[in-house]
C-alpha cells in the first residue's frame, strides 16, 4: 500500500521533534543551607551527618553521573532517528556513469531534497550484556553514596560526642572551681585564726588559679567542638547548636558475639556489597567482549522528497534489514578480552580484601565497645573513691591535722577521675557509634 505522501513528512518531522526535545530536569536536591535545630540530639546530628555531607552530596553526583552514562549505553539498543535537507544546483557529467551514448555535460539542476533517516537494532548480544554491566556499575555508585553517607553521619555523630565531652568538661570544671574556692576561703579562715600558716592559704590560692586555667580551656575546647559539628554539618560556623543528649547510656542492638557481628557485617557493610556490584559490572564487561563475536540484527532506513522545488516534491524510501556477522578484527577483540579478564582478577582480589578488612571492622568495633563499657565501671569507682578522699582530706584540714597540700592533691585526684569518667563515656558513645558503623547500620542506631 503507498503511504500518503503529503501527511507522511511532516508526523516524520514531529518525531524527530519529539526524540530531540530534552527529558524533564532532574529534580533539585534538597536546600543543604536549610537552618540546622538549635536543640541537637545524637541521632540528629548523624541523620543531618548523612544527609548534608559533603562526600555524600559529592558520592550523590557521581550516582547521576553514572545513571546517564547507563542511558547512554541503552542508547544502543533504541531507535536512532535523524533528519536533514539540503537545496543544491549541479550539473552532471554524463560520461562519468558510462552509459553509451550519453555524453556531455547537464545544464544546471536545482533539487530540494528533504530526508529522514532511522535505524533500529533488533538484537545485540554484547550490547545488552554491556546494559547490564552499566546497571551493576549503577548499583556499586548508589551502594558507593549510601556508604559515604555512613562515614558522614559517623563524622558529625563524633563531632557530636565532642561537644558533649567539652560541655561536660566545663560543667566539671565549674563544680571544681567552686570547690577551690570554697578550700580558699577555708584556708584564709584557719589562717585567720592563727590555726594554719599563711603558705596553708598561698597553696590554695594557687590550686584555685590552676582550676581556673583548666576552666578556661575547657571552655575554649567547648566553643571550637561547636565549630567542629557545624563544620560536619555543613552549617555556617555560627550556628548556634546545644546538645541535648548526655553521655551517659545508649543502648545497642546488634549482635555482640564476635562471630554473629562478622556475619551481620557481610551481610550489611555498603562498601563490601558496592565492590561486589563492581565484579559483577566487571564480569558482564568480560561476557560483552566475547558476545562480540555473535550476529547482530538491525534494521534501517529513509523516507525522502526530493524535487526541483518545494511545490515540486516526490517521495521515496528505503528499508532494509541487515544481519552483521563479525569475523576477523585483528585479534583486538582476543586482546581486549584478556585486558578485561586481568580487570576482573584485580576486582576480585580488591573484593576478598575489603571482606577482610569488613571482618576485621567488625571484630575490633565488638572488642572496643565490651572495652569501653568495662571503662566507664572503673572510671565511676574512681570518682566514688576520690570524692570520698577529698571530704576526708577537708575534715583533717578543717581539724588542723592535715595542710592545704593534702586537699589539693585530694582535689588533683577528683579532677582526673571526673576526667577519666567523662573519657570514658565519650569511649563507649564512640564505640557505640563504630559498632552501628562496621556493621552497616548507623542509620538504624537508636
Amino acid at each position: 500500500m503507498t503511504p500518503t505522501r503529503s501527511a507522511a513528512l511532516p508526523v516524520l518531522v514531529a518525531c524527530v521533534a519529539l526524540a530531540a526535545a530534552p527529558g524533564p530536569a532532574t529534580a533539585q536536591r534538597a536546600d543543604s543551607s536549610r537552618a540546622i535545630p538549635a536543640n541537637l540530639s545524637l541521632l540528629d546530628a548523624i541523620r543531618l551527618g548523612r544527609e548534608r555531607g559533603v562526600n555524600e552530596a559529592l558520592a550523590r553526583l557521581n550516582v547521576d553521573v553514572v545513571n546517564a552514562r547507563v542511558r547512554q549505553r541503552r542508547a544502543d539498543l533504541l531507535p536512532t532517528i535523524a533528519g536533514s535537507a539540503a537545496v543544491s544546483r549541479q550539473t552532471i557529467n554524463f560520461e562519468e556513469f558510462g552509459f553509451p551514448g550519453i555524453t556531455g555535460v547537464s545544464d544546471p539542476i536545482h533539487l530540494v531534497a528533504l530526508q529522514l533517516r532511522g535505524s533500529q537494532t533488533l538484537f545485540d548480544a554484547s550490547a545488552i550484556a554491556r546494559l547490564r554491566a552499566g546497571h551493576d556499575t549503577a548499583a556499586a555508585a548508589e551502594l558507593d553514596a549510601r556508604a559515604a553517607g555512613e562515614a558522614s553521619g559517623a563524622v558529625a555523630g563524633l563531632a557530636y560526642l565532642r561537644l558533649l565531652s567539652a560541655t561536660e568538661t566545663v560543667r566539671a570544671r565549674e563544680a571544681d572551681s567552686a570547690v577551690a574556692a570554697s578550700l580558699l576561703e577555708q584556708a584564709r579562715q584557719l589562717v585567720t585564726a592563727g590555726v594554719s600558716a599563711e603558705i596553708e592559704a598561698t597553696r590554695s590560692e594557687v590550686g584555685y588559679a590552676s582550676v581556673r586555667s583548666q576552666l578556661e580551656i575547657a571552655r575554649n575546647t567547648l566553643a571550637r567542638a561547636r565549630l567542629d559539628l557545624a563544620r560536619a554539618l555543613d552549617a555556617p560556623p555560627g550556628t548556634p547548636i546545644e546538645p541535648t543528649d548526655s553521655l551517659v547510656g545508649g543502648d545497642v542492638a546488634i549482635p555482640t558475639d564476635v562471630d554473629a557481628a562478622v556475619q551481620f557485617a557481610r551481610a550489611h557493610r555498603p562498601e563490601l556489597a558496592a565492590e561486589h556490584a563492581r565484579t559483577q559490572a566487571a564480569e558482564r564487561s568480560l561476557s560483552a567482549i566475547g558476545l562480540e563475536a555473535l550476529p547482530s540484527l538491525g534494521v534501517n532506513g529513509y523516507y525522502q522528497k526530493t524535487g526541483p522545488s518545494t511545490s515540486a516534491l516526490a517521495g521515496s524510501y528505503l528499508v532494509q534489514l541487515g544481519l552483521h556477522i563479525p569475523i576477523l578484527d585483528g585479534f583486538r577483540r582476543q586482546a581486549r578480552s584478556a585486558e578485561q579478564r586481568a580487570r576482573v582478577d584485580a576486582q576480585r582480589l580488591r573484593e576478598r580484601d575489603l571482606g577482610n578488612a569488613v571482618e576485621t571492622d567488625a571484630r575490633q568495633a565488638i572488642l572496643d565497645l565490651a572495652s569501653a563499657r568495662q571503662q566507664m565501671a572503673l572510671a565511676a569507682t574512681r570518682v566514688r573513691l576520690a570524692e570520698t578522699e577529698l571530704a576526708q582530706a577537708r575534715e583533717r584540714f578543717r581539724a588542723g591535722v592535715a595542710g592545704s597540700v593534702e586537699t589539693t592533691n585530694a582535689q588533683s585526684s577528683v579532677i582526673g577521675a571526673h576526667d577519666a569518667l567523662i573519657q570514658a563515656h565519650v569511649a563507649y558513645g564512640t564505640a557505640r557509634i563504630a559498632a552501628y558503623r562496621a556493621l552497616g547500620v548507623l542509620s538504624e542506631m537508636r
